[in-house]
C-alpha cells in the first residue's frame, strides 16, 4: 500500500519536463534536418551572445543599485528614505519600452552636454577630448535603461527579503556588539538571501525577455537578428518560431536552474 509521501512523490513528478523536453527535442532534429530552419537558427543564433551580456550586465548592475535603493529606504534618514521612494515610484510607473526610449534619445545626449559642461576646463587644457553623442553606443544605452528601470523592482525584492529577517536576530547581533555594516553582511544578509532568491531569479528570467525590447534601437540582440531575416525573406513564421524556441530554451533552463538552486538551499537549511 502506498504511503502519502510515496504517492505525493509520484504525483509532484514534473510531467510539464518530460512533454517540454520532448517537444525541444523533435524541434531540434527538425531544424537540424529542415535546410530553411538550420539556416534562419544559424542567423538568429548569432545575437544569443548580445542577448546574453545585455542580460548579464544590465541584471548585475541592477542588482547593485536595487540593493542601494533598498538600504535607503530601510535606513534612519527620513531624507534617505524619501528618495528611495522618490525613485522606486517614478521609474517603476514608466514602462520598460518607454524609459528605453527616453534612456537612447533624451538621457544619453543629456548625460553628454552634462559632462562636456563639466570637463570644458580640462578639455581646454587639452587633458580630455570632447564626447560626442555617437561616443555612447546603443549597446550601452539599452543596458542603462534595463539597469534602471528592473533595479526599482530588484530594490523592493531586496527591501522585503531584509524585512523579513526577525527582529530578535538584528536584537541578538547588536547585544553581542555587532557594528550595522556587521550585523547586515553576517546576520541579515544571510538569512534575507534566501526569502530574496526566488523573486530575484524571476526578475533575472525576466530581464531576458525584455532584453528583446533592445530590437528597437538596432541592437544585434535575437530579435533583431530575427528581425532582419524575415525582412529580408519573408519567412515570418518561420523566422520567428525560431525566435520564441531559442527564448523558450533561455528561459526554461534558467527557471530549472533557479529552481535547483532554491531547493539546496532549502536542503542546507534543514540540516
Amino acid at each position: 500500500m502506498a504511503t502519502p509521501a510515496s504517492s505525493t512523490a509520484k504525483s509532484d513528478f514534473p510531467w510539464w519536463l518530460a512533454v517540454a523536453a520532448a517537444l525541444a527535442l523533435a524541434a531540434a532534429i527538425f531544424i537540424a534536418a529542415s535546410d530553411l530552419y538550420a539556416q534562419v537558427f544559424a542567423t538568429v543564433a548569432k545575437g544569443i551572445g548580445i542577448t546574453v551580456l545585455v542580460t548579464v550586465v544590465a541584471f548585475a548592475l541592477a542588482s547593485a543599485i536595487g540593493l542601494g535603493i533598498a538600504l535607503m529606504g530601510l535606513s534612519g534618514s527620513r531624507w534617505l528614505r524619501q528618495i528611495a521612494r522618490f525613485y522606486v515610484e517614478i521609474i517603476r510607473g514608466v514602462p520598460m519600452l518607454v524609459l528605453l526610449f527616453w534612456i537612447a534619445f533624451a538621457g544619453a545626449p543629456a548625460f553628454v552636454a552634462g559632462w562636456n559642461a563639466l570637463t570644458a576646463p580640462l578639455q581646454s587644457a587639452g587633458l580630455f577630448g570632447e564626447l560626442m553623442i555617437r561616443d555612447v553606443s546603443l549597446l550601452w544605452r539599452a543596458i542603462m535603461a534595463l539597469t534602471i528601470g528592473y533595479s526599482a523592482f530588484i530594490s523592493e525584492v531586496f527591501r522585503a527579503g531584509i524585512e523579513a529577517v526577525e527582529k530578535g536576530q538584528i536584537e541578538a547581533a547588536k547585544a553581542l556588539g555587532l557594528t550595522r555594516t556587521q550585523r547586515f553582511r553576517l546576520i541579515v544578509f544571510p538569512q534575507a538571501i534566501r526569502t530574496i532568491l526566488p523573486p530575484l531569479g524571476n526578475d533575472f528570467v525576466a530581464m531576458v525577455k525584455d532584453s528583446s525590447l533592445v530590437s528597437v534601437l538596432g541592437v544585434a540582440d535575437i530579435t533583431q537578428m530575427g528581425k532582419i531575416y524575415a525582412a529580408g525573406s519573408f519567412r515570418f513564421f518561420e523566422t520567428y518560431s525560431i525566435v520564441a524556441y531559442i527564448y523558450l530554451i533561455l528561459t526554461v533552463g534558467l527557471s530549472l536552474a533557479l529552481r535547483a538552486l532554491e531547493k539546496r538551499l532549502r536542503r542546507q537549511d534543514e540540516r
